[in-house]
C-alpha cells in the first residue's frame, strides 16, 4: 500500500511527468503557427498563449499557441481525472465507514504510515478515545482498524496527489508563458480550490470526532459539511473538465436559430439538475438515508411516507430527516432522467454535427443506466460495490452533460 501511494507522488514531482504532457519544442520560426507552415510572426504580432511572455521580454516560448493550448487542455483533463478518482475513493471511504479512523491532520507528518507494532498500537489507542470506537466499534481488533485506517489514508494521500497534479504543472506552464490572462485566472482559481478542498475535508472529519452527550445516534460527520466537501469537489471537477474540453475540442459553427438557443438553455438546465442530484447524494450518504426505505417505486406501502415532516421547523426535514432526504433524491433522479430524455428528443429535431449527436445519445444511455443502478442499490440494501458504482455513474453522467454543453456553446464572433 505504501509503495503504491508514494510512487505516483515521486513520478509526478519528477520532470518525466511533465515531459509526457509537453510535445517536442518547435523552431522559433514557427511561433504563432498551428498548421505546420513555417512563417515567422510579423513585428507586433503575438499568439494568444505566448502574448504575455513575449511582451514582457522574457525570451522565446517553445510552443506555438495552438500546441500550447492542447498541452494545457490535456493537463486539465488529467487533473479532472484525478479529482474524479478522489471523489470515487472518498465515496468508498464513506461507505466502508473509514473516514474517522485518522483522528489527526498533518500535511507532511501523516504521509508516513505506521510501520512497527508499537506505532500501530499508539495509533489505535488514539482512535479509541473518540466516539466512533466507544459507541460503534468498541469490539474492533487491530487488524480491522488497519483496514479502515488505510482506506482513509489512501483518500488523504490521493488528495495530496491531486494537489501536486494541479500546482506543479501550473507553475511550469506559467513560467513558460503558455497561459494567457484568462487561463491564468482560471488556473489560480483551480489551485486555490484544491487547497480549500483539503482544509474542508479536515473540517468535515472534525465534525465526526466531536463528543455529543445529548445524541444516541451513530457517530458520523455532519451531512452539511459532507455536502460542502463533495460540492466543492464537483465544482473543481466541472471547471477543470469544461476548460479542458474548451481547449481541446474545436467549436462547431452552428446557425444561431431559436431552436438552437432553446436547446442550449435546456442543456444548461439539465446539467444543473444532474449536478444538484449528485449533490443531494451527499445528504443521503451523510444520514445513511439509503437504508430507510428499501423499496421502489413506493416507499414502504405508500407513495408518500407519513414521516416526511416529523422535524420542526419544517425546513429541517429537507436536510436532516432521512426519509425526506431519500424522497428528495428520488424525485431529483426521476426529474433528471426525464429532462435528459426530453433533451435527447429535442436534439433530434435540429440538424447537429455527428459528435454532438453522439454526446446526446450517450447522455441518454448513461441516465437510464444510472437510474437502474440507483434502484438496484436501494433494493439490495446499499452494498458497497453497487453503491460505489452508482456514485461513479453520477460523475460519468455529469461529464457527458458538460460535453454536450460544450458541443452547443456559442462561437464568438
Amino acid at each position: 500500500m505504501q509503495r503504491l501511494l508514494f510512487l505516483p507522488l515521486k513520478a509526478l514531482m519528477g520532470s518525466p511527468c511533465l515531459r509526457l504532457l509537453v510535445p517536442r519544442a518547435v523552431p522559433r520560426t514557427q511561433y504563432g503557427c498551428s498548421c505546420g507552415i513555417r512563417h515567422p510572426l510579423r513585428p507586433g504580432q503575438y499568439s494568444t498563449i505566448s502574448e504575455v511572455a513575449l511582451q514582457s521580454g522574457r525570451g522565446a516560448v517553445s510552443l506555438p499557441s495552438k500546441a500550447a493550448e492542447r498541452v494545457v487542455g490535456r493537463w486539465l483533463l488529467v487533473c479532472s481525472g484525478t479529482v474524479a478518482g478522489a471523489v470515487i475513493l472518498g465515496g468508498v471511504t464513506r461507505l466502508t465507514e473509514s473516514g474517522l479512523s485518522m483522528v489527526d491532520w498533518h500535511l507532511i507528518k501523516e504521509m508516513k504510515p505506521p510501520t512497527s507494532q508499537e506505532e500501530w498500537e499508539a495509533e489505535f489507542q488514539k482512535y479509541q478515545q473518540f466516539p466512533e470506537f466507544k459507541i460503534l466499534n468498541h469490539s474492533m481488533t487491530l487488524a480491522e482498524f488497519k483496514f479502515i485506517w488505510y482506506m482513509e489514508y489512501s483518500h488523504r494521500m490521493w488528495g495530496r496527489l491531486v494537489g501536486l497534479a494541479y500546482i506543479l504543472p501550473a507553475v511550469y506552464f506559467w513560467r513558460k508563458g503558455w497561459l494567457n490572462r484568462g487561463l491564468k485566472g482560471r488556473v489560480l482559481a483551480l489551485c486555490g480550490l484544491v487547497c480549500f478542498q483539503g482544509l474542508l475535508g479536515w473540517y468535515m472529519v472534525k465534525s465526526g470526532l466531536e463528543e455529543k452527550p445529548d445524541s444516541h445516534d451513530i457517530p458520523r460527520v455532519s451531512q452539511y459539511r459532507l455536502a460542502a466537501h463533495l460540492g466543492s469537489a464537483l465544482v473543481l471537477y466541472c471547471a477543470s473538465l469544461w476548460t479542458s474540453l474548451s481547449l481541446l475540442l474545436p467549436q462547431h459553427k452552428l446557425p444561431e436559430t431559436r431552436q438552437l438557443l432553446w436547446l442550449r438553455r435546456f442543456a444548461h438546465g439539465t446539467a444543473g439538475l444532474v449536478f444538484l442530484t449528485a449533490l443531494s447524494g451527499a445528504f443521503v450518504a451523510g444520514l445513511d438515508a439509503g437504508l430507510v426505505y428499501n423499496s421502489f417505486p413506493k416507499m414502504g406501502e405508500s407513495w408518500i411516507p407519513e414521516d416526511l415532516f416529523t422535524f420542526s421547523p419544517l425546513l429541517r426535514n429537507v436536510f436532516e430527516n432521512p426519509t425526506m432526504v431519500q424522497f428528495d433524491h428520488r424525485i431529483l433522479g426521476i426529474t433528471s432522467v426525464t429532462a435528459v430524455t426530453a433533451l435527447y428528443f429535442l436534439s433530434r429535431r435540429i440538424p447537429l454535427p455527428r459528435r454532438t449527436k453522439i454526446a446526446a445519445a450517450t447522455l441518454l444511455a448513461l441516465a437510464y443506466t444510472q437510474v437502474g443502478l440507483g434502484i438496484t442499490t436501494l433494493l439490495m440494501y446499499v452494498p458497497t460495490p453497487l453503491a460505489a458504482t452508482h456514485q461513479s455513474g453520477s460523475l460519468a453522467l455529469l461529464s457527458v452533460a458538460l460535453w454536450l454543453m460544450n458541443e452547443l456553446r456559442r462561437v464568438p464572433k
